[in-house]
């Protein structure tokens, strides 16, 4: 199987799909040509915000193999502390 076959779908939490739709972020196609898929604990940093992948689910489209991306909630820069 090539990367191009496979597609992998991002799901946030209803929070964060508001806040990605109000500010019209673009989601990145991270994974667009490699060959690794992404990995539990991988970290995706999108408009300022920093995402977790919390669960990976494989499922087939009927076509083509897809990967779920359930991503943990996010914070603004200035909610987040280091220390």
């Amino acid at each position: 199987m090539t990367a191009q076959e496979l597609k992998i779908i991002p799901v946030f939490n209803a929070d964060d799909q508001a806040w990605i739709r109000r500010t019209a972020v673009e989601v990145p196609r991270f994974w667009q040509g490699h060959a690794v898929a992404p990995a539990l604990g991988d970290v995706l940093r999108i408009g300022g915000r920093q995402f977790a992948i919390e669960a990976r689910v494989w499922e087939h489209d009927g076509s083509d193999p897809l990967l779920r991306l359930y991503l943990s909630g996010s914070h603004a820069l200035s909610d987040t502390t280091f220390g």
